[in-house]
């Protein structure tokens, strides 16, 4: 597979989103339609990982833990702690939707924990917020852990980061993001560049999402745009976004004003592939590789965050 060109199946998955997905989505806006839609699971569960309800910080969710072979004892509490925020344009999906991206993690030697967080238009900006940032206060107080998330779980992964550092909470070791929302007042190039690129959304579909989420709230606000925010002093960036997306400049901009601010970051940019294409899972070359970068990458800053704090005097 060439991955300048993109693999065969990548061009075919960007030709069944078109007529499958974006079709849809550009028809009469209907959040219940568009809720019905992102909600299909076209996917099977990833076998040999047990997924099972939870709460964390009494927020309800789900969490992903690999299952021991015949003869092996699994990891269990000892393995490294992930929260992972799944997408879907802040009113559709679930912790179930996502299994074939938390499933890879938990393969991939994490316990993951997917909050279920509350959806717009239902319940609106702060919500999904509040959440999120209260799992990972639970999280973190058990020891480092680490933060992911696609799209608008990519948005509230970016915000609670900003969070965790105005409330005082421990920050992640480090931060994988697939193609985060960071600028939900709609100044990124590509929105209007890539319009015809675009696989999943027409600009019409995609910018009438964001007012369902504010209800009214101002969209610079640095929770709804982690843009907007001081970026300096955050843990450890991945960020991967599609080349041909309409999302893409929100990476490459939040990535550019992160360095800028002195935060390390990793960007990739991945030609062909859809907005979040880590969702197709094993069956997508690009998924699987994107997911393995992720995981290795939020594994080497776990053990360094580890390996500061045993060297930390008592």
């Amino acid at each position: 597979m060439s991955l300048f060109r993109g693999s065969l199946r990548a061009h075919l998955f960007d030709a069944v989103l078109r007529l499958a997905v974006r079709r849809r989505l550009g028809q009469v806006f209907d959040v219940q339609k568009i809720r019905a839609s992102l909600d299909r699971r076209g996917r099977p569960d990833p076998r040999g990982v047990a997924f099972t309800p939870g709460a964390l910080g009494g927020v309800p969710g789900e969490w992903a833990v690999a299952q021991a072979g015949e003869g092996e004892e699994t990891a269990g509490e000892t393995a490294p702690a992930l929260l992972y925020c799944h997408g879907g344009g802040f009113i559709a999906c679930s912790p179930k939707t996502h299994r074939p991206i938390t499933g890879a993690f938990a393969r991939a030697g994490f316990r993951v924990f997917v909050p279920d967080y509350r959806l717009a238009p239902e319940h609106p900006f702060p919500a999904g917020l509040e959440d999120v940032v209260a799992a990972w206060a639970a999280l973190s107080a058990r020891g480092p852990a680490a933060i992911a998330g696609d799209s608008a779980g990519g948005n509230l992964a970016l915000a609670t980061l900003l969070e965790a550092r105005r409330r005082g909470l421990p920050p992640p070791a480090a931060a994988a993001l697939f193609c985060p929302v960071t600028d939900l007042l709609g100044r990124s190039p590509s929105l209007r560049r890539n319009a015809a690129w675009d696989a999943m959304f027409k600009p019409e579909a995609l910018m009438r999402l964001a007012p369902v989420y504010l209800a009214g709230a101002d969209p610079g606000d640095p929770r709804i745009s982690p843009i907007e925010g001081d970026l300096a002093g955050l843990p450890p960036l991945l960020i991967h976004a599609g080349e041909r997306e309409m999302l893409r400049d929100d990476s490459v901009r939040f990535a550019d004003k992160a360095r800028a601010a002195g935060t390390a970051v990793t960007l990739r940019l991945w030609p062909v592939v859809p907005h979040a294409w880590q969702i197709a899972g094993d069956a997508l070359p690009e998924a699987r590789l994107s997911l393995a970068e992720a995981a290795d990458f939020l594994h080497r800053h776990l053990a360094r965050r580890a390996a500061l704090d045993e060297a930390m005097p008592a």
